[in-house]
């Protein structure tokens, strides 16, 4: 997983946090410059999104809008900026005593899923808070495995009938041996 972020691997950290440890504060992601905050996750799978979790603190460093990208690992924050997003969302303002909140993804844009890049464009400072924290980050959906191996099969284009054993009570294409013919 690539971020940018204040402290090293906390993007990792949020994103492996356990349903039990979503709510405690630490680790927290934090950007590293500005409100800006660019998130790359893969997936070891496939996966059919259904919901994106998120919990931030109620403070105005809680990001407001979060563009979207599937299956994008060559994002920057200019791209990110400038190209239009698989989904963007809205995220409602934190209040004191928040869960998490789930927001739904639109589930036609989010079949056969190997990666999704997160970018938090702003935060409900309205441009007082120069920096973005997210507490935790987990995903509900349908994963699938990826075969990796290569598949080998073999075809053939005009069957050679010695190369096939005939199966006992079958005689010819489509017939059957019935007892007592």
């Amino acid at each position: 997983m690539q971020s940018a972020e204040a402290t090293p691997k906390s993007g990792t950290a949020i994103v492996q946090k356990t349903w039990a440890d979503r709510l405690n504060d630490e680790p927290e992601l934090e950007s590293d410059a500005d409100e800006q905050l660019l998130m790359y996750i893969p997936f070891t799978g496939q996966v059919k999104l259904h919901s994106l979790l998120i919990y931030t603190a109620p403070t105005l460093s809680a990001p407001k809008r979060l563009k979207l990208f599937k299956n994008r690992n060559d994002l920057d924050f200019a791209t990110a900026s400038d190209l239009t997003p698989t989904q963007t969302i809205e995220i409602p303002q934190p209040v004191p005593g928040s869960d998490v909140f789930e927001l739904p993804l639109s589930r036609a844009h989010w079949n056969a899923t190997t990666s999704i890049t997160l970018f938090f464009e702003d935060n409900w400072s309205s441009g007082e808070e120069d920096v973005t924290k997210v507490g935790y980050i987990g995903f509900k959906g349908q994963f699938m495995a990826l075969n990796r191996e290569p598949v080998s099969f073999l075809y053939e284009a005009a069957a050679n009938p010695s190369d096939h054993v005939a199966i006992p009570g079958v005689s010819g294409v489509g017939g059957r041996v019935m007892p007592g013919q």
